[in-house]
């Protein structure tokens, strides 16, 4: 066996059934597989038949399986088979911080808590002589659970032939997280992890104060103690993990709990007109929420498989539920409210009035038209309306009672994310579903016609037209039934038969309408084009409402 025969539905070492290539780092390969004695979904490294970084990647695997701490995710299993080295990780669900930063900076609260969850994973590791190596925005990662997860320990490095690394470098790497995430720029000389470069003035890196407005100063100082040299105003440098976990709970606190977001808090402190700068930040944006949701590497390969299993319906830009005590911070009394609220209370209160009265009339109105309707008829006899059998009433929104991913074989695998396939009829925008990544082509690669979700209405019903929510531009996609028995769900792209189509859509709302409305049981959204993403294209839907 090489390293080019391991492919999908190869069994690898009698036990890991491969599933998926998910990224190729200098001729390693890393894929998506399942532990067949243990029924649990795993990732495995491969290297080829006579890879020089094999004794790397084994003495790598031994340091890693050392490490105690949760944060980190454990190696399980390192060996060889038929010459083919191979390396087998955990595989838990999550979103990188280069996934998470693509779409701004954090709050201060939020980049200062994952940063010292990163420092204090790295002093425990740290304390046994050992260093990660490899520190990124692509190797921290917050999990479905809010929780902070540290991918490739000492392995990544070894794929990546950069050598163990040193906690000195560890430090350093942290810093660049904080700042990065503090401001949304890459505090380097070029481009990184998607970030333009930071400015820099007089030879020296400007702060996240002056990179943007909002960073709470003792943010601001922390970042600086780490990245210049020397340290503004004097003060002393952060060389250690340690150092730097203990000064970040000197400001976030010491709470593994996600923080929540400030919302309302920098709300009341602009009404009461000022910002404890120590502890609050008014951010430029709206933050990017501590949630997972699938991403893509550089390289174009779809890596979220990699740190990420079908677990919970993952959720894009929703903070996570908030904590009590607001890492010890004074939450604002509840019984605090703007002034004038008893007069808008009450403003609201004449409106429901006046509405309740307008629907009194018009169904005083409408009982009467009806009956005069119904005496109109032979005898003035009213007449039962006719029963419509298993057609759902017209009108309104036609409930979906289940939904399944479509990927038919021959060229689809079969399935294309089916755990979050209920996002996009959960009622929330910030839940989706997405296809898998798709090179070089923004038609699936040129490797299949389209994918997509079927959804079943449960009885046969009248739709007039498809809403569809979609993240990304240049979105095609159709609306699709089947060609025979409407109340049957085809197999086959052939049993299906188009109704609706829109072409090269914008992010936002898409409704779909047939030429004239269609009964039928089962409605197929089907993706045939799809929006670039990093290096490749993948399509994402948030929510689909089906209109009677």
């Amino acid at each position: 066996m090489s390293n080019q025969t391991v492919s999908p539905g190869a069994l690898l070492a009698g036990r890991y059934r491969i599933a998926e290539l998910l990224a190729e780092i200098d001729g390693a390969r890393v894929w998506r597989a399942v532990d067949e004695v243990l029924s649990r979904a795993v990732v495995v490294d491969v290297l080829p038949v006579g890879d020089p970084r094999t004794n790397l990647l084994f003495d790598a695997a031994r340091r890693a399986a050392a490490a105690a701490d949760p944060r980190f995710l454990r190696v399980l299993d390192c060996d060889m088979h038929d010459g083919v080295t191979y390396c087998v990780r955990e595989w838990a669900g999550g979103r990188p911080l280069e996934r998470m930063l693509s779409s701004g900076p954090l709050t201060g609260q939020q980049a200062g808590w994952l940063a010292r969850e990163v420092s204090e994973a790295l002093e425990n590791l740290h304390r046994t002589g050992n260093a990660h190596g490899s520190i990124s925005p692509s190797t921290v990662v917050v999990t479905d659970a809010g929780a902070i997860k540290v991918v490739g320990l000492a392995t990544e490095a070894a794929l990546r032939s950069t050598g163990p690394g040193s906690p000195e470098q560890d430090v350093r790497a942290l810093g660049e997280l904080l700042y990065a995430s503090l401001t949304g720029r890459w505090p380097g000389p070029a481009p990184a992890w998607g970030l333009q470069p930071a400015p820099v003035e007089h030879g020296r890196l400007l702060s996240p104060r002056q990179v943007r407005a909002g960073v709470p100063r003792s943010l601001d100082d922390i970042s600086d103690r780490l990245l210049s040299d020397p340290p503004r105003h004097h003060a002393p440098p952060i060389t250690s993990a340690a150092g730097l976990s203990a000064a970040l709970s000197g400001v976030v606190g010491s709470s593994h709990e996600p923080p929540s977001q400030m919302d309302e808090t920098v709300a009341i402190a602009r009404q009461n007109g000022s910002v404890d700068d120590a502890t609050q930040v008014v951010p430029q944006q709206t933050p990017p929420a501590l949630d997972p949701t699938p991403y893509q590497s550089s390289n174009g390969h779809e890596v979220q498989s990699a740190y990420s299993a079908p677990a919970e319906p993952r959720s894009r830009r929703q903070p996570p539920p908030p904590t009590d005590n607001g890492y010890g911070r004074r939450r604002p009394p509840e019984e605090r409210k703007p002034k004038g609220s008893w007069g808008g209370r009450i403003l609201i209160l004449l409106a429901v009035l006046a509405l309740l009265s307008v629907i009194a009339m018009a169904q005083f109105l409408l009982k009467g038209a009806m009956n005069n309707d119904q005496g109109s008829g032979s005898g003035g006899a009213t007449t039962a309306p006719q029963s419509t059998g298993t057609t759902a009433a017209s009108g309104g929104p036609a409930k979906i009672v289940g939904a399944k991913d479509f990927d038919p074989p021959p060229d689809g695998n079969g399935e294309e994310h089916p755990e979050d396939v209920p996002n996009t009829y959960d009622g929330k925008q910030s839940t989706t579903w997405t296809t898998m990544s798709y090179k070089n082509k923004p038609e699936l690669g040129g490797v299949k016609p389209g994918v997509g979700i079927i959804y079943d209405l449960g009885t046969a019903t009248t739709v007039s037209k498809v809403a569809v929510t979609l993240d990304g531009d240049d979105t095609s996609l159709q609306i699709m039934i089947p060609k025979d028995d409407t109340s049957q769900s085809p197999s086959t792209v052939s049993g299906w038969t188009p109704v609706a189509t829109k072409e090269d859509q914008p992010e936002g709302t898409t409704t779909l309408t047939p030429s004239s409305p269609v009964k039928t049981q089962y409605v197929l959204v089907w993706l045939t084009k799809l929006p670039k993403a990093d290096s490749g294209y993948r399509g994402e839907i948030s929510e689909v409402a089906i209109s009677k």
